[in-house]
């Protein structure tokens, strides 16, 4: 298994309090997506980071060997909409309570 922390990263700072109509939708589908993922045990935990400098948000996945972390979160609705990106950091290991 690999784990990597992922910041999606908005495209502008003051994202969550100017979306369109459109970007509401679509960030509605990206929490969808996440807590899909987070039900099949491949999102560990998930959320927005509210950084004075400009919020963004937070995840962790724990990923087959084969899996390739930067196809699996090219499918989020959000980027595929070309509403933000993500950075992906490789971790050492994960340890979780439970």
């Amino acid at each position: 298994m690999k784990h990597y922390l992922c910041k999606f990263i908005p495209p502008r700072a003051d994202f969550l309090a100017t979306m369109s109509a459109d970007e509401k939708k679509w960030m509605g589908q990206h929490g969808v997506f996440l807590n899909d993922l987070l039900g099949k045990g491949v999102v560990i935990a998930h959320g927005p980071v509210m950084d004075p400098a400009g919020s963004y948000g937070v995840s962790l996945f724990q990923i087959e060997d084969d899996q390739d972390i930067g196809e699996l979160t090219s499918q989020d609705p959000i980027v595929q909409n070309g509403v933000g990106h993500y950075e992906h950091f490789k971790m050492l290991h994960l340890t979780a309570r439970g």
